[in-house]
C-alpha cells in the first residue's frame, strides 16, 4: 500500500514537473516571438527612415529662432493654436513658400510640421506655449518644407 502511494505521488510530481516545464517553454517561446516582432518593427522603421532620407534630397536647410510672444496676446484658451499659426506664417515668409491653394495644383508647395515641434508647442498645454522655439527648416527638391526641432532642444 505504501509502495502504491509512493508511486502515485512520484507520478503526480513528474506530471507537475512536466507541466511546469511546458509552461516555461511556452513562455520563452512567447518572449522570443515578441522580441522577433519588435526587431521586425524596428527594422521596418529604420528602412522607412532610410527611404525618406534617400528620397528627401535637401535643397535648403536653415535654423530659425521663431518668436511666439504674440501668441500670449490671445485669450488663454487660444494661445497654443495661435503659436502654431505664427510658426507657420513665419516659415512661409522666410522660406519663400506659396500658400497651399489645394492638392489639385501640382506646383503647390507644402509645409509639414513634425510631431516633435508640435509636442514642444503643446507641451505645457493650450494656455502656456513657449515664448520662442528653435526649429530646423528643411526644403527638399519637391518644394516641401519640413520643420524639425533644432539640435539641443
Amino acid at each position: 500500500m505504501e509502495k502504491e502511494a509512493l508511486e502515485e505521488t512520484d507520478e503526480t510530481e513528474e506530471l507537475e514537473a512536466k507541466e511546469e516545464d511546458t509552461e516555461k517553454i511556452e513562455e520563452t517561446e512567447e518572449i522570443e516571438e515578441s522580441r522577433e516582432a519588435e526587431k521586425e518593427r524596428g527594422s521596418v522603421k529604420a528602412e522607412k527612415e532610410k527611404e525618406k532620407k534617400k528620397g528627401e534630397e535637401i535643397v535648403e536647410e536653415k535654423v530659425y529662432t521663431i518668436p511666439l510672444g504674440k501668441a500670449w496676446i490671445s485669450p488663454r484658451n487660444r494661445r497654443a493654436p495661435r503659436a502654431m499659426h505664427l510658426l507657420r506664417t513665419f516659415v512661409l515668409r522666410h522660406m519663400k513658400l506659396k500658400l497651399e491653394t489645394g492638392e489639385d495644383e501640382e506646383g503647390a508647395e507644402r509645409l509639414v510640421v513634425s510631431e516633435d515641434v508640435n509636442r514642444k508647442i503643446w507641451s505645457r498645454g493650450i494656455e502656456k506655449p513657449p515664448r520662442r522655439i528653435r526649429v530646423r527648416a528643411v526644403k527638399d527638391k519637391e518644394g516641401t518644407v519640413t520643420l524639425y526641432l533644432a539640435e539641443g532642444d
